[in-house]
């Protein structure tokens, strides 16, 4: 049986596209540079980001599957579109970091939100064996938006050559995604009144699953690699610019919208690699999907390290295609580690769940966003990413290499 394309399916589709129309995305860092921040301070207003929704994410979580996803989305909207105001309006570090702080707090009311509603929606039809297959169509449109996202600043930039123009246009897809995620069915904001759980309970019972050896697998699986690319995936920017600058392409125009559209372009085609990519996962056996997980973590650590080491010796086309894997690998393993955890957790606390698995990660990407921005502005880029890749693959090396020998001498016991 194929997954069923109903009305609700495209509302999931059009979210994810609509999420993903942050148009500045291509040029964040790119922005923050012209505003005279150095990588460090960077990577200091990332970590606080991604610190603000560590503090936010399980009561954020917990409030969403006690007091309602619908109310919970929209109120994440409602803060993203401050944060983008306040990086319109913002000049110094400062207003940069009130706007990361909104940020943070949206990222925290919406992670494992939504996916907990598609989860619901395909339990209450009976189609939760399709989940991998149905996240990974959903996310494949988010894909497309980012894709379209990116070149569309591209020539937004071409055009006007001003970064922050794109953030107030920005909150306009945000504003429309408000309003969709309203006209959400009712019984995904909530469940059966015989079936709710107290915030008390439902932290209890949280609290519960996340000590089962199997789900804190997943977890730790699924966060150190989304750490690990949410950390540095904007560092692709300051590669592409050095990529522009050598194709021979659109010469006589000023120099930053050149760059300006040429990043949008590259990202254009990145995201539409990504979206073939999260499609692909559906494709994955289920017998194959736990050594898939493992598997794709140690590859995409070891291009990660490859891109850096290319990055060192000025290969800039190669560093940017092994850079660019990166992203493939994290948009193949975010619907399978989806679905994994969606097996071992109950429906009426999987929010709740996934924004524990999204604490630890915000956690790790706070810590690696400060080690590579302080990496960076030491070394030099390609230094920090074989430093940062060369790291991973031993922690995780190690964690796992630990985890099978105690389960099988628990198996012999």
């Amino acid at each position: 049986m194929s997954i069923v394309k109903d009305q609700q399916y495209y509302k999931f589709c059009f979210y994810g596209f609509l999420k993903n129309l942050r148009f500045f995305d291509a040029f964040f860092i790119l922005f923050l540079l012209e505003k005279d921040l150095s990588y460090t301070a960077i990577g200091s207003l990332y970590a606080i980001r991604e610190i603000t929704i560590n503090l936010s994410e399980i009561p954020t979580g917990i409030l969403a599957d006690t007091f309602g996803r619908k109310n919970a989305l929209a109120s994440s909207f409602i803060l993203y579109i401050i944060s983008f105001l306040l990086f319109y309006a913002g000049q110094d570090y400062w207003v940069f970091l009130s706007a990361f702080i909104f940020y943070g707090i949206a990222d925290a009311f919406r992670s494992g939100t939504h996916k907990a509603m598609i989860m619901k929606y395909l339990k209450l039809n009976h189609w939760h064996t399709h989940k991998v297959d149905y996240y990974g169509h959903t996310r494949a449109c988010s894909q497309r938006g980012a894709a379209l996202s990116a070149l569309v600043a591209g020539i937004i930039v071409f055009i006007n050559g001003n970064y922050n123009t794109i953030f107030l246009i920005s909150s306009i897809p945000y504003i429309i995604n408000l309003f969709l995620i309203l006209s959400y069915p009712k019984e995904l904001n909530l469940p059966p009144k015989k079936e709710r759980l107290s915030f008390i309970d439902t932290l209890k019972n949280t609290w519960q699953m996340l000590k089962q050896p199997q789900v804190l697998s997943i977890i730790h699986s699924a966060a150190i690699f989304t750490a690990y690319q949410k950390s540095l995936k904007d560092y692709i920017q300051p590669l592409m610019q050095k990529v522009a600058l050598i194709l021979p392409v659109l010469v006589g125009f000023e120099s930053k919208k050149r760059i300006g559209l040429l990043i949008g372009i590259m990202y254009f085609i990145l995201y539409l690699l990504t979206a073939n990519a999260s499609k692909f996962s559906g494709k994955i056996g289920l017998n194959k999907q736990r050594k898939y997980a493992i598997y794709t973590l140690f590859l995409g650590l070891l291009i990660g390290t490859i891109s850096g080491l290319a990055y060192e010796y000025k290969y800039w086309y190669v560093a940017l295609v092994f850079f660019s894997f990166i992203y493939l690998i994290e948009n193949v393993r975010k619907p399978l580690l989806t679905g994994l955890l969606a097996d071992e957790v109950p429906n009426k606390i999987l929010a709740s769940a996934i924004s524990a698995q999204s604490l630890y990660r915000t956690l790790l990407t706070a810590v690696l966003s400060l080690l590579l921005g302080f990496s960076i502005d030491r070394f030099g880029m390609g230094k920090a990413l074989i430093f940062v890749g060369i790291l991973l693959l031993i922690i995780n090396y190690i964690i796992i290499y630990s985890s099978k020998t105690k389960l099988k001498r628990k198996l012999i016991d």
